[in-house]
């Protein structure tokens, strides 16, 4: 038996890379502190308070990763977006319970660690909290030798935030006639890149050059939107607003993730309620529509895999939705009215016609 000292680093794991990301890090987590921040990264846990302004506050909890549109970060070596999906999967679905995102934690695990590659994904994550005014707190990152194949990794992450009791979104007061909104995606986002990698794979060297006035790959690769800012000033309280139309008018979200529109609208109905959305209403880019001439689908499968051009949607009172249309545009969301809230019969949940 050899008695050559091994060490930590001769197993595969360099710790000094480690501390040099972690000293990489806190500077981009800087920028993202916020009240209610009373320890960050570098302790074993982070503390965060409760702002005092909210008097029955409930936490929402959001977790999510970024799927196989890593695959194409590893091979085009494109990794400063990929944070920014990250954080927007999570903060996304925390806000459609009305809820104010207050901090996000990242999950960063691979073989080898390369600290430049790191940083430009934590460097995302920082962005993206920075963006929708949440605090990166802490993290993990894991170096795990013989777990991912060379220059691969993987990512998750978790945001908390917070809503009045009184004010939580649950979409129970949706009712017939109340108006769908759409807002416009930046693009795919961060659902349904196994069959964007089949499409890229299928039109081989017969790629479009731009989409959408884009380079082919900025287009694809377009980090998930984060609608946060936008939609926390249309759920501010509005001048003769019934309580029972729901917050400044809005009553219902939905983030429009794996599944599209088809699956994720009627999480947020009542039963016996159905979203009628209007074909047209909203214009297909060119990007869903290489997508959709490319893997040779219909408009069902489209908009049961892709967000197909509508990242999230708004469901308001038909009082209120001219004023809160106005709002999200004022705060630079692109808004269409796409539909309107009726009585289901035989058909589905949603129906796009």
């Amino acid at each position: 038996m050899t008695t050559t000292p091994l060490s930590y680093k001769d197993a595969g794991v360099d710790i000094d890379a480690g501390d040099a990301l972690v000293e990489r890090i806190k500077p981009l987590a800087k920028k993202t502190l916020r009240d209610g921040v009373l320890a960050g990264i570098g302790g074993f846990g982070a503390l965060f308070e409760v702002p005092k302004r909210y008097t029955e506050p409930v936490l929402v909890s959001g977790t999510d990763g970024v799927g196989t549109k890593l695959k194409l970060a590893f091979e085009w070596n494109m990794h400063d977006t990929v944070g920014i999906d990250l954080v927007a999967m999570s903060v996304n679905d925390v806000l459609v319970q009305g809820a104010e995102p207050l901090f996000f934690l990242d999950y960063f695990a691979c073989g080898k660690l390369d600290v430049d590659t790191a940083a430009a994904v934590v460097g995302g994550i920082a962005k993206g909290c920075e963006l929708s005014g949440c605090a990166l707190i802490g993290g993990e990152t894991a170096e795990m030798p013989g777990m991912y194949p060379a220059g691969e990794y993987d990512l998750a992450g978790f945001a908390v935030g917070v809503v009045e009791k009184s004010q939580i979104l649950t979409g129970q007061n949706v009712q017939a006639g109340d108006v769908v909104l759409g807002l416009a995606s930046a693009g795919v986002h961060s659902n349904g890149f196994s069959l964007v990698r089949k499409c890229i794979e299928r039109a081989g060297a017969h790629l479009p050059a731009t989409l959408d006035g884009q380079p082919f790959r900025q287009a694809i690769m377009a980090p998930t939107r984060l609608y946060v800012k936008s939609v926390l000033a249309a759920l501010a309280p509005r001048p003769n607003t019934a309580a029972a139309a729901g917050r400044g008018g809005i009553k219902a979200l939905a983030h429009i993730t794996g599944g599209g529109l088809l699956e994720n609208i009627p999480r947020v109905l009542p039963e016996g309620l159905a979203a009628h959305l209007k074909k047209g209403s909203w214009p297909q880019t060119e990007l869903f529509a290489w997508l959709q001439r490319t893997a040779a689908i219909d408009d069902l499968e489209m908009n049961r895999t892709f967000n197909n051009g509508i990242g999230m949607v708004v469901v308001v009172d038909p009082a209120a939705a001219s004023a809160i249309a106005a709002t999200l545009r004022a705060q630079g969301e692109t808004v269409y009215e796409i539909g309107v809230i009726a009585p289901r019969g035989e058909d589905a949940a949603v129906v796009v016609a």
